[in-house]
C-alpha cells in the first residue's frame, strides 16, 4: 500500500488488556493485526532466522493495529479510539503512521463536509452553507474530541434524536465528545442539556461548539460517567454514545437520574454486543422501543418504566 492512501493506527498496551484493546480497535475495522509475542519461543537452528526485534520483544506488551484508508478520515478514527480507551480506563499508547499528534485536528478537515441526517445537517464550522427551509444546521469543529457526525454511531444517534427529542426536554449526554448530541438536542427544542465527558479537552471543545451554535442552555461537565451530575436532577432523555461495557456498568446508577417514562438512546455498540446491552436494559427494567443498525454498529432506544406512550416522556 502506498503512503498517504492508508494510515496504520496502533494501540500499544499490556497483554492483560489484549481483549479490551482488540475489541476497541475492531470498532474501526474488523480486520485487526495483533502483535503478541508472549508465547513465542525459539530453540535450535531456527533462532537465527528470527529477527532480533522479535526475539527481544517485551512479552508483556502487545500492539494492535488497524489500517484506515485516508478517505475514511483516519484522524477522526484516532480521536475516537482515544475517547473510547479513556472511557474504559485502559492504559494504551496510540500512534498513527502518517499523522503527527499535533496535526490531528487539521489533517481530517479536507474530508469533512456537511452531513445531513433527517432534519439535521452537521456543517464544519469553517464552511459556508445555505440551509434549506426547515433544515436544522449544527456547526461543528471537533478539534481534539470525537464527534463530527461522520461515524456510524454518531449518525445513528442523531437520527434517533431527530425523531424522538421533543420541546422542553431535560437532556443528559454521557460521553459527549465534541458536544454534538447535546447541540442537536438543544436545536431540536430541549430546554436544557447536561453534557459529560471524562476528558477535559473534550469538555472544552464541547463548550466552544455550544457557544458557536448559540446554545446557552448546555452545561458541560468533566465527569467520570455520571459522577459529576447532581443526584437530585431528573432528565427526560439520556443519550450515551459509548462502548457496550460502559453502558452496562452505567445503567444501575442512571435510572435514579431519569423521570418515569424517560427515553434512553444508546450507541457505540458493536454488533456482537447488542444482545448483551439489550439484556442489561431489560434486567434494569427498561422497555426496548427500537433498534437501528449501520454496518456493524447498533443503536438502541429504550424507555424507563412509568409511561406507556413512547413519546410522552419528552418535555414533561
Amino acid at each position: 500500500m502506498n503512503s498517504g492512501e492508508w494510515c496504520k493506527l496502533t494501540a500499544e498496551g499490556k497483554r492483560r488488556d489484549l481483549d479490551t484493546i482488540s475489541a476497541v480497535m475492531s470498532m474501526i475495522d474488523s480486520a485487526i493485526m495483533i502483535e503478541d509475542y508472549s508465547d513465542f519461543d525459539v530453540n535450535g537452528m531456527y533462532g537465527e532466522l528470527v529477527d532480533d526485534e522479535i526475539l527481544n520483544a517485551d512479552r508483556e506488551t502487545v500492539r494492535v493495529s488497524v489500517f484506515v484508508p485516508s478517505e475514511r478520515n483516519p484522524a477522526e478514527a484516532l480521536s475516537f479510539l482515544r475517547d473510547r480507551f479513556s472511557c474504559l480506563g485502559t492504559d494504551v499508547s496510540l500512534s498513527a503512521s502518517d499523522i503527527k499528534e499535533e496535526d490531528w485536528a487539521e489533517n481530517w478537515k479536507k474530508y469533512y463536509k456537511p452531513v445531513r441526517m433527517g432534519r439535521i445537517t452537521i456543517v464544519p464550522a469553517w464552511e459556508q452553507y445555505s440551509p434549506e427551509r426547515g433544515e436544522i444546521t449544527v456547526l461543528m469543529d471537533p478539534g481534539m474530541a470525537f464527534g463530527t457526525g461522520t461515524h456510524e454511531t454518531t449518525r445513528l444517534m442523531i437520527g434517533m434524536l431527530s425523531d424522538y427529542v421533543r420541546e422542553g426536554e431535560r437532556f443528559l449526554d454521557v460521553g459527549t465528545g465534541s458536544g454534538i448530541l447535546s447541540i442537536c438536542a438543544s436545536k431540536l427544542g430541549a430546554a436544557e442539556a447536561v453534557a459529560c465527558d471524562i476528558d477535559p479537552v473534550a469538555v472544552k471543545v464541547a463548550e466552544e461548539n455550544a457557544a458557536v451554535n448559540g446554545c446557552r442552555n448546555i452545561t458541560c461537565l468533566v465527569s467520570d460517567l455520571l459522577s459529576a451530575v447532581e443526584s437530585g436532577e431528573k432528565f427526560s432523555f439520556c443519550a450515551a454514545n459509548i462502548v457496550a461495557d460502559i453502558i452496562i456498568r452505567m445503567l444501575p446508577s442512571l435510572s435514579g437520574m431519569l423521570r418515569d417514562g424517560a427515553l434512553v438512546a444508546l450507541s457505540g455498540i458493536i454488533g456482537d454486543r447488542e444482545t448483551d446491552v439489550a439484556q442489561a436494559l431489560k434486567n434494569a427494567g427498561y422497555r426496548i422501543l427500537e433498534t437501528r443498525h449501520e454496518n456493524d454498529w447498533a443503536a438502541i432506544l429504550a424507555q424507563k418504566p412509568g409511561c406507556a406512550d413512547k413519546n410522552s416522556g419528552a418535555g414533561v
